[in-house]
């Protein structure tokens, strides 16, 4: 392993979200010396995720040994046309989890220490600059691999001129602490044209309280901001959600929903996570896809530094997924989204097959 001075670290990661965390664990658990630079104090704070997280993640690596009191199981998909009739859908030995996602993300930032990786909680990264065979980045030092797990809005990837999410959802959520569904084994899911055009409106019971919230496709220039306020005045009694509750937490921001960006490595620089577009199209989710990018760049970074193996950046690519039906479904979402077919069909087995392969992928 040819790890030897004058670099202070094999990899330098911007990011402890889930993307780069799972970076930064594969490489630190194969013996790497890893800094994580995190802008925020809290790790729980200011989240931008729903933190749902889909049968496939959560049977991942680490995500596996999340503590019981973080999550709460949910087996049940509750689909809403615009009418607000509904159908129940479900796929055997499927689930969702959702989260305490506060919690989870200073459980991930005791994981980092807990594998040595150096975490630099309240460090922002600012710029970086090519050093010999590595970079030196402000804030961290010299390093010889550089990963940017920074968000849609990535620093890493306009600073080193790679690819950047040109295409989002607007998402905003509110919590409920304490409060419970009338149907509390369901993820609630609405769609609507009026209140979220291009992507839908959800309510889901969480381990500390309920999470409701609404996306919608973002246009810089009309820059519309969702009427959840209006959607949960509508939508809210049909899900089950109790009257007059006044909202916690705010969670809101931007989601890719373009697919993987262009560009997405350089020499001895990648992005994974929501700054590389590794977020469905159709769902907006992006933790079972960002664990598993980030978790085989940071294995294939020390595979070659450790075993000579082959160049981490062609890896990476390779390990992106594409999206190509997603994106395809997403391109029909935006210009064909009408209210009237989703009431018209919705016990239609049609709908309910095209349903169960957005939610459940007919994994059986």
């Amino acid at each position: 392993m040819t790890t030897t001075e004058p670099f202070d670290f094999d990899l330098v990661v911007v990011g402890a979200s889930f993307a780069g965390a799972a970076t930064a664990l594969a490489a630190a658990q194969r013996g790497l010396r890893v800094c994580v630079l995190e802008r925020k104090r809290d790790p729980g704070d200011k989240l931008r995720t729903t933190g749902i997280i889909v049968k496939e993640a959560a049977e991942q690596t680490l995500l596996n040994q999340l503590p019981a009191h973080l999550t709460r199981r949910v087996e049940q998909v509750r689909l809403y046309a615009p009418s607000l009739r509904q159908i129940a859908l479900a796929a055997p030995g499927y689930y969702f989890l959702t989260t305490d996602t506060p919690g989870v993300m200073r459980w991930l930032a005791e994981q980092l220490r807990a594998n040595g990786v150096d975490l630099r909680l309240g460090t922002a990264f600012t710029r970086c600059e090519r050093a010999n065979g590595g970079w030196t980045v402000e804030g961290a030092g010299r390093t010889r691999y550089l990963v940017g797990a920074d968000g849609a809005r990535s620093r890493v990837a306009q600073r080193c001129g790679l690819g950047e999410v040109k295409q989002f959802l607007y998402g905003i959520e509110y919590e409920f602490p304490g409060a419970r569904l009338a149907d509390d084994n369901a993820l609630h899911c609405f769609i609507s044209k009026r209140y979220a055009p291009g992507y839908i409106g959800w309510i889901a019971q969480s381990p500390t309280g309920v999470q409701a919230g609404l996306a919608l496709r973002h246009d810089p220039e009309r820059a519309r901001v969702p009427d959840i306020d209006g959607f949960l005045l509508r939508a809210g009694v049909a899900g089950g959600l109790p009257r007059h509750l006044k909202p916690g937490h705010t969670r809101a921001g931007l989601i890719p929903c373009s697919g993987p960006v262009n560009a997405m490595v350089d020499d001895r620089v990648m992005l994974t996570g929501d700054a590389a577009g590794i977020v469905s199209p159709v769902t907006a989710g992006g933790i079972h896809s960002a664990w598993e990018h980030g978790w085989a760049t940071g294995r294939a970074i020390a595979a070659h530094l450790r075993d000579s193996g082959p160049p981490p950046e062609r890896i990476a690519l390779d390990a992106a997924p594409r999206f190509r039906t997603k994106r395809a479904l997403r391109w029909a979402y935006d210009r064909l989204q009408f209210d009237w077919p989703f009431d018209l069909l919705l016990y239609s087995p049609p709908l309910r097959w095209a349903a169960e392969q957005v939610y459940f992928h007919k994994r059986r």
